[in-house]
């Protein structure tokens, strides 16, 4: 991955993305070339002196836009099964062919399937939340071809990047790969676990990068952050401290006033690998977005997370007749399972929260991330209940579950709920006997996703779940449809819950 990319043309670059000439700063990197980028460079720097220089129209002539994304992801007509069952032929890509340097598209071997509207390439775990809606289609054809795609970057990439776009090199997205293992081992078997076994060791070691470097002085490095022994836990960490190239404008915005610009450009792409992107949840003020300090929390789904691959390592080991390797493994996943509780649980609050270990205190937030230990089984029943009643009672809104109590603008706070976490809670639920409030949940779910299915005809990435009738929104783009999760997510409930 060492060719010149769009986002490296400097000041040509800063100068599209800060005039925006293209309404959304996603477009301009995923372009394709003409030219060489150098003899597109070259060009700019001597045109741009001369008299009535029309950026705009120099761009055109020397790039083409990406493929416009399929607009035409609604038909009111048919049943919201029979619909995303249809859709997922619409938002299937072909198994890519190699770039020849000109895109920023990173290719694939096998199809897959985009969440849609802006994001026509595969995204980590969004993918993983897709697939369950593959399964309850019965479509395992595809379920493999993902799973073979995101084995072939950990392969030549050494990790699953956030998408297969050059620009999110330097992070990754919440670490579903051994879930995603663990979903097509439940259909073809637990071989499943043998076979991809050298993709899990690669994408462990990527989580896990930097254990050596932790000595004395030294607390954290790359996602490890060295607690009180024997615990080490997991942040979210990108490895470049720039502005990202699909958001150029609004980083280098938010960063104006800033003194330290680097740091606060890789707490937002850290944020970004999160996949809550964006949330007060990363904010010391939780109405200030520039008082982001994402590398320094230790999310709880993370680390819940972290805590099934180890199992899932353990377990494939196991399999495999390495029971030394085994135990190391089941001993790795007890530890921070213990850390877990020592340092997210709150015994008076009754809840699970992040932990910043700068400041060497819990988060105060409350966020729909304490569902994760219960997903997990992490959770004892006392804790699960009371988790519960926090849900219950100041989570819980006509439709659905929000991500968090704080209204903020941003996307991952209220009132908007996301397909993703209300899987995690209805599941983690189901997972300690509280059938009738996951039923709950499940229900004013699916009917909300329906409402608006049947008042405009579409699926959308994120809803409203305080008031049905109104559509999500903040963020940094508008609310975006097609949607892949949500399709998944939605087919799988209504194939448990209204069976």
């Amino acid at each position: 991955m060492n060719r010149k990319e769009i986002y490296q043309l400097k000041e040509l670059f800063a100068a599209v993305q800060m005039q925006k000439v293209f309404a959304d700063g996603k477009t301009f990197p995923d372009c394709t070339a003409k030219f060489s980028l150098d003899e597109i460079e070259e060009k700019y720097l001597r045109q741009k002196k001369e008299p009535g220089f029309d950026l705009s129209k120099f761009v055109y002539a020397n790039f083409e836009l990406p493929v416009s994304p399929q607009s035409d992801y609604h038909s009111k007509e048919e049943d919201v099964v029979d619909h995303i069952n249809n859709l997922w032929n619409v938002l299937t890509r072909k198994a890519d062919t190699a770039s020849n340097g000109s895109s920023s598209l990173i290719a694939l071997p096998q199809p897959y399937i985009v969440p849609g509207g802006r994001f026509g390439e595969i995204y980590y775990w969004d993918s993983y939340f897709t697939m369950l809606g593959l399964q309850a289609s019965g479509n395992l054809e595809m379920i493999q071809n993902m799973v073979d795609n995101f084995s072939y970057l950990i392969d030549h990439i050494g990790y699953i990047p956030n998408g297969n776009r050059t620009y999110f090199l330097g992070r990754s997205q919440p670490a579903f790969y051994s879930l995603m293992i663990k979903l097509l081992a439940e259909e073809k078997g637990k071989e499943i676990l043998i076979k991809y076994l050298p993709q899990l060791e690669k994408e462990y070691a990527f989580w896990m990068k930097g254990s050596n470097n932790i000595t004395g002085e030294t607390k954290a490095s790359h996602h490890i952050v060295a607690m009180e022994e024997p615990a080490v836990l997991n942040r979210y960490w990108d490895e470049n401290d720039t502005a990202r190239p699909e958001s150029y404008s609004e980083d280098v915005e938010l960063a104006h006033n800033v003194v330290n610009k680097a740091a606060l450009y890789r707490d937002i792409r850290t944020a970004a690998e999160s996949g809550w992107d964006f949330s007060c949840r990363w904010f010391k003020n939780v109405k200030d977005f520039s008082s982001i300090h994402t590398t320094d929390i230790l999310p709880v789904d993370l680390n819940c997370l972290i805590v099934h691959l180890e199992e899932t390592l353990a377990e494939a080991y196991e399999l495999c007749g390495n029971f030394l390797l085994s135990n190391e493994m089941t001993s790795f996943a007890f530890e921070r399972k213990v850390a877990i509780q020592k340092y997210c649980w709150n015994e008076s609050r009754q809840f699970y929260f992040d932990y910043d270990f700068v400041a060497g205190q819990q988060k105060t937030l409350f966020t729909l991330a304490a569902a994760f230990p219960l997903f997990f089984k992490i959770a004892s029943q006392e804790q699960a209940i009371a988790v519960a009643a926090t849900l219950e009672k100041l989570f819980l809104q006509p439709g659905g579950l929000t991500t968090t109590l704080e209204v903020t603008g941003q996307q991952w706070d209220a009132p908007n709920g996301w397909a993703p976490l209300q899987w995690i809670a209805i599941k983690g639920l189901e997972n300690y006997g509280m059938h009738t409030l996951a039923k709950e949940i499940a229900v004013r779910w699916i009917a909300l996703n329906k409402k608006v299915y049947e008042r405009t005809g579409k699926l959308m990435e994120k809803y409203n779940v305080y008031n049905t009738g109104l559509d999500a929104g903040g963020g940094e783009y508008p609310s975006q449809d097609g949607f892949g999760w949500t399709n998944g997510v939605l087919l799988k409930l209504i194939s448990i819950y209204e069976q």
